[in-house]
């Protein structure tokens, strides 16, 4: 069920834009030496790279370390963490970056026979294609860029505007020397099944009790994604240089820039056409980003308050942001502590380890 899972990919501001890459993993992981940094003019920094310092959430003694991540790094870079290691060789629990699983309650002929219906809620009703459906000069842009990153890809003709969207993003990201934080994720799961922990997942579980009522739901009341589409469109044709720099920040570990450069925000506006479209309202998804949120929040909590040490990985936005999950925790009374904090600290106070 592809068309479905991708809708939880969009809510979950396409973590996966780009095709993920293995991760190797050493049990000696330690920052790189300045002269194993090559930093391309323009473009984007390449070698083996830190990343940022980890966030400490503490009360009573434990110790949450956090991981913060962003979406797109250079395609170049390959990430080793020593203070990443070190905390999760110390942890007792370790929580995956946040997610959604879906879940079709339906037996596998069941989910055969959907397939067909999947597939054609991608498409645009009544045979329409995007010229049809978009602004003209929407359109006009829309045909410049996809013969600059997708070619002569005519099926795509035919797709609803917000599965163009993603797929001529994933690809703008690929071809722009970008690529997904997935091996970030993936080693961070392996290290610590190398240190016989074994990861607990945070993914949020969607069932869907009558999927053949989902897609014709979304057949009937689907987003027009319109206004996805465009801010796509801006996001690609102004946004790239500043991904590349945020991209640089996280892997070099240079959080004042993270903090000072502008988030891409395309993804809320996508989120927010799934999420008040009528099917979404139907289906009682409308709410899905908080739900997610909510339920990191409780693992989070569950960890601090059962184990003296646990690590976890999350969005850099659920990070840093006002409304983010560490806010949430410090207006509970947990002492939230940046990396440029904890380095302020005497060494002792900011030691990370049991």
């Amino acid at each position: 069920m592809r068309t479905l899972a991708i809708f939880c990919v969009i809510l979950l501001a396409c973590r996966n834009a780009a095709a993920q890459t293995p991760a190797s993993v050493s049990s000696k992981s330690q920052p790189a030496p300045s002269s194993s940094i090559t930093t391309l003019e323009t473009v984007s920094v390449t070698g083996v790279l830190p990343g940022p310092g980890l966030w400490k959430v503490s009360r009573g003694g434990h110790v949450l370390w956090v991981l913060g991540v962003i979406p797109s790094l250079p395609a170049g870079m390959h990430w080793r963490s020593g203070e990443v290691e070190q905390a999760i060789a110390g942890s007792r629990e370790v929580i995956e970056s946040p997610g959604v699983k879906l879940k079709l309650d339906t037996n596998f002929f069941g989910k055969l026979f959907l397939l067909p219906s999947a597939l054609g809620a991608r498409k645009n009703p009544d045979g329409k294609t995007l010229a049809d459906v978009l602004p003209a000069p929407m359109y006009a842009r829309w045909s410049a860029l996809k013969r600059q990153y997708l070619g002569n890809d005519d099926g795509i003709e035919r797709w609803r505007p917000i599965f163009a969207a993603l797929k001529l993003y994933r690809e703008a990201l690929k071809k722009n020397g970008l690529r997904s934080s997935g091996e970030v994720e993936d080693t961070v799961v392996a290290l610590a099944r190398q240190h016989g922990i074994d990861p607990v997942s945070s993914d949020y579980t969607l069932t869907l009790r009558e999927p053949r009522q989902a897609i014709r739901a979304f057949e009937a009341a689907g987003p027009d994604g319109v206004a996805c589409f465009g801010r796509t469109l801006d996001s690609i044709e102004q946004d790239i240089p500043a991904m590349h720099a945020r991209a640089n920040a996280w892997a070099t570990g240079d959080i004042d820039t993270l903090r000072k450069l502008p988030d891409n925000r395309f993804e809320q506006v996508c989120a927010d056409a799934i999420t008040g479209a009528g099917f979404a309202r139907q289906l009682g998804i409308a709410n899905l980003p908080q739900t997610v949120q909510a339920h990191w929040l409780s693992l989070a909590r569950g960890a601090l308050a059962t184990y003296p040490q646990s690590f976890a990985v999350l969005p850099m936005r659920d990070v840093m942001d006002a409304g983010g999950a560490l806010a949430i925790l410090r207006s509970q009374g947990y002492t939230v502590q940046s990396p440029e904090e904890l380095a302020s600290e005497p060494a002792a106070a900011a030691t990370i380890g049991p």
